[in-house]
């Protein structure tokens, strides 16, 4: 058993990953803004942690990490302003790593998607942009941590179900994954050393999750 902090945990990938990993007999620890979703996050199985990622230090992180094997990223600004693009997908993101560092966590998994990086190619008139742009630092700086890091790239996110099944490929043949196979793929690397170091791109395809995981490292 293991004990693992989701932050953004009201999200719908958080939620999924939080019941398959206490199916599994993990604890989880799950960090979110709104006091109204603790109902939703405790009936997932997780311990709610209430707290705006944007007012965290990283002391006040590493303080709600202590005691954790590993750390989910699964926030995001939901789209808003730029300014709260930066400060959740990028300046809080690199917090909570360093953060992870200092409590010496170890395991981070980061939730990004298909395509990010330095050269992600958005235009800065795209309202993408803004987004593209905190993912590239925070994936960044993540590799360049001492943390034992996995980066996911899942193309679009749908409400689909889950089919237990993707394609990791940095050019698959499918556009969009439901959110609850990404939530699988993280539970898949989360207890898989050999996804440490590696950036996981991938989508809906015809492959078992572990399998198609497994060929990929």
């Amino acid at each position: 058993m293991s004990r693992v902090a989701i932050i953004g945990g009201h999200g719908k990938v958080a939620l999924h990953l939080t019941k398959i990993l206490t199916d599994q007999g993990h604890q989880v620890s799950s960090i979110f803004r709104n006091q109204d979703h603790a109902a939703d996050v405790e009936e997932a199985g997780a311990t709610p942690v209430v707290a705006d990622l944007a007012e965290l230090s990283v002391q006040d992180m590493a303080d709600v990490f202590s005691g954790h094997d590993a750390v989910v990223w699964s926030a995001g600004s939901g789209g808003s302003s730029p300014e709260a693009t930066y400060a959740i997908d990028r300046d809080a993101a690199i917090r909570s790593m360093d953060a992870a560092e200092q409590a010496s966590v170890g395991r981070y998994v980061m939730v990004s998607y298909l395509g990010a990086g330095k050269d992600h190619g958005v235009p800065e008139d795209n309202s993408f942009f803004h987004y593209a742009e905190s993912k590239a630092a925070a994936d960044e700086h993540l590799r360049h941590s001492k943390l034992a890091w996995t980066i996911l790239g899942p193309g679009s996110l749908t409400t689909d179900p889950g089919t237990g099944t993707i394609e990791v490929s940095d050019e698959p043949q499918q556009d969009s994954v439901p959110r609850e196979d990404v939530a699988h793929v993280a539970a898949v690397v989360l207890g898989d050393l050999g996804t440490v170091d590696r950036t996981i791109q991938f989508n809906s395809g015809p492959t078992p999750i572990a399998e198609a995981i497994e060929a990929a490292i």
